[in-house]
């Protein structure tokens, strides 16, 4: 299951769950600065060896991809303005994409889990994020 959280035609998030695709599915657009995507292959299946090249990139703002490992939480999508514009519950094995606008999350379980990757260099909060 995939599911795309807009603001009209703007994707503010990717929800993914369920059972992956096989092979390799991104769900972040080549311009966004995260970059998301899940394998899924067979046994014996070889990815061939590689490196990333050093390439500058200018960053305008912080994205992040949270994974419930355990648990659940409730997440608040914002649109840019800051309107709240969907309220989503986020389950154990399921992969949250915030791409643009703001979030807010509500822990609804006990000892919930979560990874949360974004990129980088962290600046610190004040130059980072506007609360809502």
């Amino acid at each position: 299951m995939v599911r795309q959280i807009k603001s009209g035609d703007e994707v503010l998030a990717v929800c993914v769950g369920g059972d992956w695709k096989e092979g390799l599915q991104f769900f972040s657009d080549d311009r966004d600065f995260i970059q998301v995507g899940t394998w899924r292959y067979p046994a014996g299946q070889r990815l061939k060896a590689h490196k990333h090249n050093r390439v500058e990139r200018a960053i305008t703002h912080t994205q992040e991809a949270v994974y419930v490992r355990k648990g659940a939480l409730k997440a608040i999508v914002y649109d840019q303005a800051g309107r709240a514009v969907e309220e989503i519950v986020v389950r154990e094995g399921d992969l949250l994409i915030m791409l643009r606008g703001g979030h807010g999350y509500e822990i609804i379980e006990d000892d919930t889990q979560v990874l949360e990757v974004k990129n980088g260099p962290y600046p610190g909060p004040e130059a980072d994020r506007t609360r809502l």
